[in-house]
């Protein structure tokens, strides 16, 4: 039995052109409209803005967004105002004519959403404004930022519940797409002046292939990637500035349409690089973790961590930003020994206390597992979030890509040349000892008459480095020196080292894997599923969409997601009328764009 009104469907197909909810929207939806505090934790691409965004159609008054980016700001309010809702940001990108048009149709009581900064919702003079134009609502986006012990911490969320409360009374909804339990709790105290309806969805992305690989020549790893996934939208995520820039300029030499985006650059450059991958199809963005939150394109087919993230959350975060439409979306994270010794050492430089630098310590073990897990990634993903699930089927190592095997007996070699070189060398020199090289430093220090110098002589370079970093990330080993590196054993090597404890291990390909299939085919645009002929009208469409987005200086998604011109060349409808029954084409949409696609449908 539905839980809302026939009213709430009607504007759901009239304006936002569903003909039905995403899982756990209704629930929510229900308790926004029920008036009380509720905190949402929903997955990235479940459709959270839709929780706040019906209702504030459905009651009338007006609901105040806090986001924490203009870009997300800029991007809602361009897809509202596409389907015929009044809606309006202020922020410094403004223009002094849009924010005069803002307070005006605040003061003609006119919005119905009404997208600010945490900074912004703090001024006094807004506050005013707000409670004249009779505020109904507050929904605070993003919402794991206002706790230490999320993955993104800003202090300015602190503000946010003092400017609430000096609006009066008024609803204050939460929502966010990472929080475990600790972050939940902490966010909830700190947002509400009395407990929250708390809603926690799955946060299982089912379209998401998850793959992890070790570093082995990371250009020629992603090159292969990249082949599987020619004229797809995709973003790749670089540890440092300076990577972004030399990424960007490989790719477009490679014959990648690429991009770089970092807080660094110019902002105009920067403005126009994410523009560029908003409003065109095919464009790769190589960028830090500055970009991504509040980017909503929908048809961002993979994800790339050319370096190792920064934790669960972070990870889970950033490849939710593939695959928010639905279809099948593909992630590839790279991560290596070095990426692991930088983040511990990361954080015991950090200024925290030693409760929050052992949560994060924890935190970074549980990211460690996941690259080197032994079992289906999805399991151990969702296993962080306190959710239990089957083996997917789907990632690396439920394919098989990934071989596991007993690696006592190894681990023990190698922990044996960690122990007999006096616990402080690094991987390069541990690897020479164990592969019996007999390089300049091992013979000056005396190691090549240990009894482990080429114990591991009939496995190459590549495999024992791989050990190693294995090694590191299951906690047997450590790093012997902040300032110099190198590694010392832990109890748990110690166990292992001396029989008292197995460990499995994954097997390491002397040869690079071969890149997954591309269910799309090689080279082609065009999604899986679609006959030649769809195909061939599915690209018209897409060549139809961009043109338009370009005259009306938006995004392409904002005139069709993927979905609609998908489901477009599927069914190919002879009219308007029928044109209307298609997915995300609500009535401003089809007033607006229906005439110039129908010609297309038409021609084809």
């Amino acid at each position: 039995m539905s839980v809302l009104s026939s009213n709430a469907y009607a504007l759901l197909k009239s304006v936002f052109g569903y003909e039905r909810f995403r899982p756990g929207q209704e629930e929510v939806i229900a308790a926004v409209l029920g008036g009380g505090p509720v905190l949402a934790v929903m997955p990235t691409g479940s459709g959270k803005s839709m929780c706040y965004q019906l209702p504030a159609l459905l009651d009338g008054g007006l609901t105040v967004v806090v986001s924490p980016l203009i870009a997300l700001m800029r991007d809602q309010v361009q897809q509202l105002s596409s389907l015929g809702v009044r809606a309006g940001s202020l922020n410094s990108s403004n223009t002094a004519q849009e924010t005069d048009a803002v307070w005006a149709a605040l003061r003609e009581g006119d919005l119905r959403l009404l997208f600010v900064s945490p900074e912004r919702l703090a001024m006094d003079g807004l506050h005013q404004a707000l409670a004249r134009a009779g505020v109904k609502r507050v929904a605070i986006d993003e919402a794991h930022c206002v706790s230490e012990w999320g993955h993104d911490f800003r202090p300015e969320y602190r503000q946010i519940r003092t400017a609430v409360e000096a609006l009066g009374n008024v609803q204050v909804i939460a929502f966010t797409a990472t929080a475990d339990r600790n972050t939940r709790s902490d966010i909830a105290g700190r947002l509400f002046d009395r407990p929250p309806h708390i809603f926690v969805h799955s946060f299982d992305r089912p379209n998401l292939d998850l793959r992890f690989e070790p570093k082995d020549q990371p250009r020629r790893q992603i090159e292969a990637f990249l082949k599987s996934h020619r004229e797809q939208s995709g973003i790749i995520y670089c540890a440092s500035r300076d990577r972004t820039e030399k990424m960007a300029a490989w790719l477009t030499e490679s014959g990648t349409e690429a991009v770089a985006y970092h807080a660094g650059m110019d902002a105009g450059q920067r403005a126009r690089n994410q523009d560029r991958f908003l409003q065109e199809d095919g464009i790769v963005v190589a960028a830090t973790i500055a970009f991504g939150m509040g980017i909503n394109k929908p048809d961002v087919r993979f994800v790339v961590h050319a370096d190792m993230p920064g934790s669960v959350e972070a990870y889970y975060q950033e490849i939710g930003r593939a695959g928010r439409d639905g279809l099948p979306a593909a992630t590839l994270t790279l991560y290596g020994v070095e990426d692991m010794a930088l983040r511990r050492r990361q954080i015991a430089e950090k200024s925290i206390k030693e409760e929050r630098r052992r949560i994060e310590n924890a935190r970074f073990g549980r990211l460690a597992m996941l690259c080197e897990a032994a079992s289906c990634r999805r399991q151990v993903l969702l296993s962080y979030f306190d959710e239990q699930a089957p083996p997917c089927g789907r990632c690396d190592i439920c394919r098989g890509d990934v071989a596991l095997y007993d690696g006592t007996v190894d681990a023990q070699k190698a922990l044996s040349a960690v122990y007999r070189t006096g616990q402080r060398f690094g991987a390069a020199y541990l690897t020479d000892v164990l592969t019996g090289t007999e390089s300049e430093s091992v013979m000056r220090n005396g190691h090549g008459s240990v009894k482990t110098f080429g114990v591991g002589a009939d496995k190459p370079r590549v495999v024992w480095g791989g050990i190693i970093r294995q090694l590191f990330a299951a906690d047997a080993l450590e790093s012997a020196s902040e300032e110099h590196g190198g590694f010392k054993l832990t109890e748990k090597g110690e166990a292992i080292l001396l029989g008292k404890e197995a460990i499995q291990l994954r097997d390491i390909p002397v040869k690079a894997p071969k890149p997954p299939r591309s269910k799309a085919g090689k080279g082609q645009e065009a999604p899986e599923g679609l006959d030649e002929d769809e195909a061939r009208l599915f690209a018209a469409l897409r060549r139809k969409r961009l043109e338009l987005a370009r005259e009306e200086g938006v995004a392409a998604y904002v005139v069709f997601a993927d979905r609609t011109l998908i489901e477009l060349a599927r069914e190919r409808p002879m009219s308007l009328r029928e044109m209307a029954g298609i997915y995300g084409i609500g009535t401003a949409k089809l007033e607006r764009f229906g005439e110039a696609f129908l010609e297309i449908l038409l021609a084809g």
